[in-house]
Order: C-alpha cells, then structure tokens, then sequence
C-alpha cells in the first residue's frame, strides 16, 4: 500500500483530524432634513422600498419551501398530527420527507437508489438543524430544496438523471482537497456500491463544514470535517476489503490525481463561492 502526504497546508484546518496529516450587521443611516436635504429623502425612500422588496423575496423563497414540503407530506401530516404536535408545519413536513425516505434506502434498492435517499437524509439533517437555530442563511433553504428534488427523482423512478458529480454550492466551497479527492476518487472506482450511506453523508458533510468554516470560522467547522473524514475512511475500508491490491493501487493513484487537481481549488481566505466538479474519467 503505497502512502503520500496530500495536504500540505496544515495549520489551515486546525480542528479537522490529521486522517492525512492535516490539521452585519451593515449598519449606514441616512439623516434627512425635509426642506434643506430632499435629495437624501429620496435615497432614503428608495432604500427603504428596496430593503422591503428583499425582505419579501427572501419571505416568497420561504414560503414555497414549505408549500412544497407539504404537498409532498400531506397525508402523512393529517395521520401524525398527534405525533408532530409540538413541531412547526415546516419541521412537521422535514420529518415526513425523511420517513418517506426511508424506502428508498433498503437493501432491495439499487445502490445508485440508496446513495440519493442518504443524501437527501442529509441534506434534511442539514435543513432541520438549520431551522432550530433560526438560521436565515440561504443554505437551509438550498438543503431543503435538494431533497425535495431527490425525493421526486426517486418517486419517478428518475434518479439516472441526477448527477453523482454535484458542483458545490455558491454558498459553501472546495476546503479539505484531500477528502474531496478521496470522495471523487471512490465515485470514478464505483464504491458507492459497498457504500452507499457512507458516501453520501461524507459528501454533504464537506459542503456543510465550508458553509460553516464561510460563516463563523474554523471552530465551526471542524466537527463536519471529521464526520466527513470519518464516513470517507468507512467507505474506503469498505472498498478496499472487496477488491484485491491491483485495484486498490489504482484507487491510491486516482486519489493522487484528483487532489492534483483540486489542491489549486482549496479556498485559502474561507471565502464560499461555489466550485464546479466533474470526473477526470469524463
């Protein structure tokens, strides 16, 4: 088994584990004096209606969010009601949305099939942890709505159309290149197969830890990196233990590669502004 050293920068992530040897308020008043200063009774006009439009975009946003949750949860809303008394209709219709998934990741399910319904279980987690911190960040809104999209693919029976290589999000970015590799690499060699779950928690786990790392800083971060390294070394056991050394050598050497690839990419000032993927197969 050959062994590298894939990051370098290693004071950059200090509450990650060293798997690989890694470790507004805009506040602006605008003083009007009627008969002297017009022009800045304008500006403040202006600024008030657009302070107002925004507000009730980011409210229209919401509220389609939850219109839609429910439309899916509708039945299971009516039968739970006594169970569910105490949430919020939109924590009622997330807790729906992840018994419905529940289907979706059994052993009869193709593994591409499980894969998705994990992935959707954790963009949830993500949303319901988002709404019990009152978050008005749009990243709560982004995990609802990519679940809701796997759960109408796997509905349909559609998820061929849904692609193993998300791009990341504006809202989040590439840190810890080394895991993004690992993930990449496991994907091309087809260990979603062995490792369903565990692939897609790890997946969503980076994207989730970068938004963190984005918004508060790495002391946020750092408990998402490991449950992202964690589930990556779980899927990678996996792997390794059902192929023989020829195999895993190639999986070293596609890992080498794609943090060749990504290392360039690794967001040096926590700035979260998305990042395309694609496999080096492609």
């Amino acid at each position: 088994m050959m062994t590298y050293e894939v990051n370098p920068n290693k004071d950059k992530y200090p509450h990650s584990l060293p798997s690989y040897k890694v470790r507004i308020m805009l506040y602006s008043a605008i003083k009007a004096a009627t008969n002297k200063q017009p022009i800045y009774t304008a500006l403040a006009a202006v600024l008030l209606l657009t302070t107002a439009s925004s507000a009730l975009a980011v409210n229209n946003v919401t509220q389609a969010v939850t219109l839609q949750a429910s439309n899916y949860c509708h039945d299971d809303l009516q039968t739970q009601t006594s169970a569910y008394k105490y949430q919020s209709t939109q924590q009622r219709a997330m807790s729906c949305l992840l018994t419905q998934l529940q289907a979706y990741q059994q052993k009869d399910m193709t593994a591409r099939q499980q894969y998705f319904a994990y992935k959707a279980q954790a963009w949830l987690n993500y949303a319901i942890h988002q709404d019990s911190i009152n978050s008005r960040s749009p990243a709560g809104t982004y995990a609802m709505q990519s679940a809701e999209t796997i759960l109408q693919a796997l509905k349909n029976d559609t998820t061929q159309g849904l692609d193993l290589y998300q791009d990341i999000p504006s809202n989040s970015a590439l840190m810890r290149p080394d895991l993004w590799a690992t993930l990449s690499a496991l994907k091309d060699s087809d260990s979603i197969g062995s490792a369903p779950r565990e692939m897609a928690f790890s997946e969503v786990a980076l994207i989730w830890a970068a938004t963190n790392q984005c918004e508060r800083g790495s002391r946020e971060s750092g408990s998402h990196f490991r449950m992202a390294d964690r589930w990556l070394e779980q899927a990678r056991e996996a792997y390794v233990n059902a192929h023989d050394s020829k195999t895993n050598v190639a999986l070293e050497n596609l890992i080498v590669r794609y943090y060749k690839q990504y290392a360039p990419l690794d967001s040096s000032e926590d700035v979260c502004k998305g990042q395309e993927l694609s496999s080096i197969a492609q």
